[in-house]
């Protein structure tokens, strides 16, 4: 497997969520269907991401700014953002997420205090999960937040549109400064020597394979 066991899901950072949903249908031959909106100010649309032909516990957020919310949204380094990216990717954990947490914390990695979020569903459903999601310093952050879905469904085992995922990998000018938190998280990544940070990702759709980063 070319991608981290643990995957939940990838994301895919836009400054304007109408547009980049736009942009992606036309690139893949998918189109994302609406997430819904989170109080912290941005909005989502999801693909559900196969392995091998089949559905898999992964998916793919394309999320931006919720043009129907005011003020700065700070996530995902979207305030600052001035073209698509992919920012950073979550892991689900099997451990209990608070003991998770202090575990990376002992090896120097905070991944953040476990807080409770949620999202409205275009049909005015609200999803609760918790999460463990720290603003790094830059984007994009080769180190994942952890997620814990509790009792609500995770999206990408539903019915929504699908791509295959083909590989993950990352860059970072001092990869072996990350590996104490990757392992302290149980994440087995592809991380290699690169100029600056880099996540990317391999998919295939109905028109053809194409990366995306």
């Amino acid at each position: 497997m070319s991608f981290p066991g643990t995957l939940d899901h990838l994301v895919y950072a836009v400054p304007d969520l109408a547009e980049a949903v736009t942009d992606f249908a036309q690139r893949s031959g998918v189109t994302p269907a609406r997430g819904g909106s989170h109080p912290v100010g941005s909005a989502n649309a999801l693909v559900a991401l196969t392995v091998d032909g089949r559905r898999a516990p992964h998916y793919l957020e394309i999320v931006g700014p919720d043009p129907e919310q005011e003020g700065p949204v700070t996530v995902f380094g979207l305030a600052d953002l001035d073209r698509p990216r992919l920012a950073t990717f979550a892991v689900r954990v099997d451990d209990d997420l608070g003991t998770v947490v202090e575990r990376a914390r002992q090896v120097g990695h905070d991944p953040g205090d476990v807080e409770p979020w949620s999202r409205t569903t275009p049909d005015g459903t609200v999803l609760r999960w918790l999460l463990a999601k720290r603003e790094p310093d830059t984007y994009p952050a080769p180190v994942p937040f952890l997620i814990d879905w509790e009792r609500t469904p995770q999206p990408g085992l539903g019915d929504l549109p699908a791509l295959e995922l083909l590989a993950l990998r990352a860059e970072h000018p001092d990869p072996e400064s990350l590996r104490p938190a990757l392992g302290a998280l149980g994440v087995d990544l592809d991380l290699r020597w690169g100029p600056r940070p880099l996540l990317e990702a391999d998919l295939r759709g109905p028109r053809g394979d194409f990366v995306l980063c």
